[in-house]
């Protein structure tokens, strides 16, 4: 049995902006502060890191835990209904046959591994259709470091398949980031690399994934691999 763990923003879908715009306006209705997500790259990044660092260059200091939930909070109110009028919502090329065709197979359990918290990633996968794939994740809900929410995400998988730890074997990360590549490498899996986000094809080799492809078009070459 093989778990792969698929990143969501730029990988499986991009919600056309609706994530920075719930985050603006989040802070804006909280600190009064306008277009918050202005020079912060978040890809690779999990929620919570984006927004400590949003607070400390906007604001100073450190975000604690109780103003954590209450960005959240708001944040995820604002993000449902950002994605869902979203202009700009995409499925990434071949996404939805090839998550179809493994889903039919028997030696395949898909699962999340994200910087998104759990709610907003449910958020942004149910336009799509596609929540109902996904039977366990890693979330940036469960850890700030990408790399605990792959390990939590591969121990959640286990317990669903009742196996012992040889099937870390058998885990494949696929993401669209170099953080991706290097966090899933560090948690022993085996990585996959799309260029279908903010990194080329020559930006994601330099840091050897195990495949890299420019997009999953050809779901059925992309099939192969697992």
């Amino acid at each position: 049995m093989k778990l792969l763990l698929f990143d969501i923003d730029g990988t499986l879908i991009l919600t056309g902006g609706a994530a920075t715009r719930a985050v603006n306006r989040a802070f804006n209705k909280i600190y009064g502060i306008d277009k918050a997500m202005d020079g912060i790259r978040p890809e690779g990044k999990t929620d919570p890191a984006i927004l400590r660092e949003i607070f400390h260059k906007r604001i100073g200091g450190d975000l604690l835990a109780d103003e954590l939930n209450i960005v959240f909070n708001e944040y995820v109110l604002f993000l449902r209904e950002e994605v869902a009028n979203s202009h700009g919502y995409t499925i990434m090329p071949g996404i939805k046959n090839l998550i179809q065709a493994l889903s039919k197979r028997k030696d395949v359990l898909l699962g999340i591994a994200t910087g998104n918290i759990e709610e907003g990633a449910n958020i942004k996968l149910e336009r799509a259709g596609l929540n109902s794939y996904f039977k366990f994740g890693g979330f940036g809900s469960d850890s700030e470091d990408r790399e605990e929410l792959i390990r939590i995400a591969i121990e959640r998988g286990k317990k669903l398949l009742n196996q012992d730890k040889r099937v870390d074997e058998k885990v494949f990360v696929i993401g669209d980031t170099p953080l991706d590549i290097i966090h899933g490498r560090a948690a022993g899996a085996r990585t996959v690399a799309v260029a279908t986000g903010s990194y080329s094809v020559s930006d994601l080799e330099k840091y050897e994934p195990y495949f890299l492809f420019e997009n999953f078009l050809d779901f059925e070459g992309v099939l192969k691999i697992f």
